[in-house]
């Protein structure tokens, strides 16, 4: 069977090592030309295993002592550490009885948002939040926060339907996307076999909404699409795809093509205007829809998620968002609006990929300004968007990037 994804250097055409904590997929070959038109080449898939040590004995093994450690040139500190915990903590404390946490459901508008549903369980939010967990060092049944996860696992596998959508109260394809990220990292480490059977069909769902365009909308099977969906779709495609669920090559090779299409390009494709500059990715792929910071970042981490990871679009949207981030932080991170939240859990994806000074400048500044804004009880706050948990998970994600426990945010 042709694997669609890998870690490729598509100028050199050879496979780029990687550490392995759980099972991962064989490397792939995509050929980019300057217009970063995939061509796709299989190698056979490496063999499969399995997550055996306990939730304290992973963390352990990685403790940072005296705050030595690093990841690729960034030194895990013990405020990063003792930050995330209290987050973590303050999410423990917050979960409901039936094993989610509350956000409120709706949708985006513009800069706003508008929810249709408040004051219960949020399947994307619990999932979000289950993913914290695990980034963390975290595991089902294990340690200090296993039964936290338990429950959290138990509330998102009751949220799929018999056609394999994921949804509770009127959530959308993101918290589809999210939990199927989710339930695709907890079989990896458990092999459970409710959760793939029902991981399994969510995938199949994500295939089967792919549109004509190649990619994804906030409802099922609708004829537009937009990054901020595209994005989080490949991510839990990928995410399955990693530990052996089926997942079509068709699939991944039009989604490939959505998103090189919604690139700002000079010289030929997209046009440069003042709807976008050079380096940026638009929130749809007709002419003239707008370009941002967390499309940009959505954009560039879609491309690595898909197995493209050297390619002047990539170059381009990294520059950019240097350049955009002191901005943006003033814009939208001081108030925690949903925009700051989703922006920098991508834009931090992609910079870890990236590596050298891209990844290191980022990451520190952004980690010195998340410190900085973490309330006493642990939590971050979200003027704007679904809520507390959902700001306070995304912090601890972006936090826990460099501790590497998640094959998702792996190089």
């Amino acid at each position: 069977m042709n694997d669609p994804f890998g870690k490729v250097d598509t100028h050199s055409a050879r496979p780029v090592r990687k550490r392995l904590r759980l099972p991962l997929l064989g490397a792939m070959i995509i050929a980019c030309a300057g217009t970063a038109q995939a061509q796709l080449a299989s190698l056979s898939p490496a063999p499969s295993g399995t997550l055996a040590k306990s939730s304290a004995a992973v963390y352990t093994a990685v403790q940072r002592e005296d705050s030595r450690a690093t990841s690729l040139g960034v030194r895990i500190t013990k405020e990063q550490e003792a930050a995330t915990e209290r987050g973590l903590r303050w999410l423990a404390a917050n979960q409901n009885d039936n094993g989610s946490w509350t956000g409120g459901v709706g949708y985006k508008l513009n800069d706003r948002y508008r929810t249709t549903r408040e004051g219960d369980g949020h399947v994307g939010v619990t999932s979000l939040a289950g993913i914290a967990f695990l980034g963390g060092g975290h595991l089902p049944g294990r340690g200090e926060h296993g039964r936290t996860l338990d429950r959290c696992v138990d509330y998102v596998l009751s949220c799929v339907n018999d056609d394999g959508y994921i949804s509770r109260g009127g959530t959308r394809m993101y918290s589809h996307a999210f939990s199927t990220l989710f339930l695709a990292e907890v079989y990896g480490m458990s092999h459970r076999e409710d959760v793939r059977i029902r991981l399994q069909k969510a995938i199949d769902f994500i295939v089967k909404s792919q549109n004509d365009e190649g990619g994804w909308r906030y409802q099922p099977l609708a004829r537009d699409s937009d990054m901020s969906i595209v994005v989080c779709q490949v991510l839990a495609l990928r995410a399955a795809r990693n530990i052996g669920i089926r997942v079509p090559k068709s699939t991944v090779d039009r989604a490939i093509r959505y998103v090189v299409d919604s690139a700002v390009k000079g010289g030929s494709g997209r046009r440069m205007d003042r709807w976008g500059g050079l380096g940026t990715f638009s929130y749809q792929r007709q002419a003239r829809s707008r370009t941002t910071f967390p499309l940009t970042a959505a954009g560039v981490t879609a491309l690595n998620g898909l197995g493209i990871y050297s390619d002047e679009l990539i170059d381009r949207g990294v520059d950019y968002l240097n350049s955009e981030f002191d901005r943006f932080n003033h814009q939208y991170g001081i108030s925690g609006h949903y925009f700051f939240w989703y922006g920098h859990y991508y834009g931090v994806q992609a910079m870890y990929t990236k590596g050298g000074n891209d990844w290191k400048n980022y990451f520190t500044r952004l980690r010195t300004f998340l410190l900085k804004r973490q309330r006493p009880d642990g939590s971050w706050m979200n003027s704007t968007g679904p809520g507390e948990a959902f700001s306070t998970a995304m912090a601890c994600l972006t936090l826990e990037i460099p501790y590497d426990f998640l094959p998702i945010f792996h190089r």
